[in-house]
């Protein structure tokens, strides 16, 4: 019956990843069903905690980009880009991880990727160099940023056994960004140089892109064809500015469980507010102040590519961790008879579940939320699931996510590819270099900080 239960949640996540957008937590929602009605299965309580945070936090972020926020953000990594040309295979990667550990979700990537596939040509820089790595960044930065859905559902699971907000950054920042670091240092020598490539050399006889050292929009000698460039208002500098002090406001209230109210219930035991209770207040409160000073339309927040995206998050983790709570609850008994002293032996075994779970979901916080319930339940110490928490960064390992079909389409040199062989492409190399780097610094960092 377990094989048989294991092969439905296996098909919906495929099923699911296949359709796309909500595809994953409707066919999660399925599943589920198809578990309690078809196998008895008692279902779990829904995460409700992790989707009204993350639900949150991405208004807070809609309402940034509605305001111009993004422009603003955009503006100041194409100066930086373009005074580091030469560099920028390290420079693409930092903006963008960066830029995610802000907005707490890597899709904030696709507005500057055409301004690092235009710098890097324009320089002579191979784009697929720091096209690929600035994607691996953002995925990185992910598991780095203290608002992100994946950090959000790490800190709801392991809140109760006494570790913070503060404790899961002090480890998953400096590994992630360690193991960008290091991937960027060994892209800067992959690949043929971009006069050498073959492909990029057809595309300039053709025609259907400029050759090194013409910018983009200028003829062959160089003059400027268009130059539309639109001022920032006040407003979007403050959209910027009070989304920071957001972000401040919920990293400090993490790390100094001091700061938050407490109070005593009939028993006479004091209770803390809780993390969740505190993400959703500030991001929440955030929005409103956003709106209030910038006046924008409130309307225009759900418009906007952050709150799609977002919003499509929460319905998956909706729908994925219902149904993997209950799978794993109902199952416990096997789970732990079958794998309990393997992961207790080597506790880093656990990671490549956690890795071969994200390549599945295409997503770090149903991953999280889908998995880490069983590492708790199998024993695992919370210092050993943080510093395995970049492992949920496995999805660029099939190139199908939207940040790997953006970045290739937006280098139009063509080096930035899916190869013949479809595991062969620009994203496999970086991705597991950032991801294997950034686990074995995290268990280092976690035996000597936790």
């Amino acid at each position: 019956m377990f094989w048989l239960q294991l092969f439905i949640v296996i098909i919906a996540l495929y099923v699911g990843s296949r359709l796309g957008g909500i595809g994953l937590g409707v066919m999660g929602g399925l599943g589920l069903s198809v578990l309690t009605f078809g196998f008895g299965l008692e279902p779990t309580a829904p995460p409700i905690d992790v989707m009204l945070m993350i639900a949150a936090v991405i208004t807070a972020a809609s309402t940034m980009q509605a305001a111009g926020g993004m422009d603003v953000l955009v503006r100041l990594a194409e100066r930086a880009l373009r005074r580091n040309p030469q560099h920028i295979t390290f420079m693409a990667p930092l903006v963008t991880y960066l830029f995610t550990i802000c907005a707490g979700t890597g899709h904030v990537a696709y507005s500057v990727m055409p301004v690092i596939a235009e710098v890097s040509r324009q320089s002579g820089v191979r784009p697929e160099r720091p096209m690929s790595i600035a994607v691996i960044a953002s995925q990185q930065a992910i598991t780095a940023s203290p608002i992100s859905a994946a950090t959000v559902a790490l800190l709801s699971l392991l809140s109760d056994q006494g570790y913070h907000l503060f404790d899961i950054l002090l480890v998953s920042i400096p590994a992630t960004f360690i193991g960008c670091l290091v991937a960027a240092l060994i892209m800067t020598r992959y690949g043929k140089p971009l006069a050498d490539d073959e492909e990029f050399r057809r595309r300039v006889t053709e025609g259907s892109v400029p050759p090194i050292g013409v910018r983009d929009g200028h003829d062959a000698g160089g003059q400027e064809v268009s130059s539309a460039n639109p001022g920032l208002s006040r407003g979007a500098v403050a959209s910027v500015v009070l989304f920071l002090l957001g972000v401040v406001l919920v990293v400090l209230f993490g790390s100094v469980p001091s700061l938050r109210p407490a109070w005593t219930d009939a028993e006479g035991l004091m209770h803390t507010l809780g993390m969740p209770q505190v993400v959703e207040m500030v991001m929440l409160s955030t929005s409103a102040v956003i709106l209030l000073i910038t006046r924008i339309p409130a309307g225009s927040v759900v418009k906007g590519g952050v709150f799609v995206a977002g919003m499509q998050a929460v319905i998956s983790i909706f729908g994925i961790a219902w149904m993997g709570d209950t799978f794993f609850k109902g199952n416990m008994d096997v789970l732990q008879g079958s794998i309990h002293d393997a992961v207790t032996a080597a506790p880093w075994l656990f990671a490549f579940a956690l890795f071969a779970m994200s390549i599945l979901l295409n997503s770090q916080a149903a991953t999280v939320r889908g998995l880490m319930p069983l590492g708790i339940a199998l024993g695992l110490p919370a210092p050993a699931l943080i510093a395995m928490f970049p492992a949920v960064n496995g999805y660029f390992f099939i190139p199908n996510y939207p940040t790997v079909i953006a970045a290739i389409h937006f280098d139009r040199t063509g080096t930035t590819r899916i190869g013949r062989f479809l595991f062969n492409h620009s994203f496999m190399l970086p991705g597991l270099v950032a991801t294997s780097v950034a686990v074995v610094i995290g268990f280092i960092l976690s035996q000597l900080v936790l």
